[in-house]
């Protein structure tokens, strides 16, 4: 299911980038550009999110990026 008609982004996508380390619409925004047109699906994206959920929150909380190019262009290729 599409979550962002926008730019074409599956739920399963949105997925697969919050496992990789987004914790925040931004960071998924960053990954794959859902929600940075219209904006009609960060509520979605956020309720994909959930609350406290980010396998790598400590790395967020020190200043330091939750997604590394590596995994962004792993993920954008998987897609």
């Amino acid at each position: 299911m599409y979550v962002c008609s926008c730019f074409g982004v599956t739920e399963k996508q949105v997925k697969e980038h919050a496992d990789a380390g987004a914790c925040t619409p931004r960071q998924i925004a960053s990954a794959c550009k859902a929600g940075t047109d219209c904006g009609s699906c960060v509520r979605r994206i956020q309720a994909i999110l959930g609350r406290g959920n980010c396998p790598r929150r400590e790395l967020v909380d020190q200043g330091m990026p939750a997604l590394t190019a590596e995994t962004v262009v792993a993920l954008g290729e998987a897609a």
